[in-house]
């Protein structure tokens, strides 16, 4: 059964996630995994609490 585990910033809409979600499941049924056994978890993470080059990505600016 694989578990996949996506750490990324919060805000992402509920829309987005689905999709991610779809998507990332869709590969392993390509590669003949069940999409049942197919386990996937998003973590949202403050960009407060998210380092990129030494700086938190709240402060860096897109």
């Amino acid at each position: 059964m694989p578990v996949v585990i996506i750490y990324m910033w919060s805000g992402r809409s509920e829309e987005f996630k689905e999709r991610i979600i779809d998507r990332i499941t869709e590969v392993f049924a390509e590669e003949g995994i069940p999409k049942s056994a197919v386990s996937v978890i998003i973590q949202d993470v403050p960009r407060e609490n998210w380092g990129v080059g030494g700086r938190q990505a709240s402060k860096i600016t897109e």
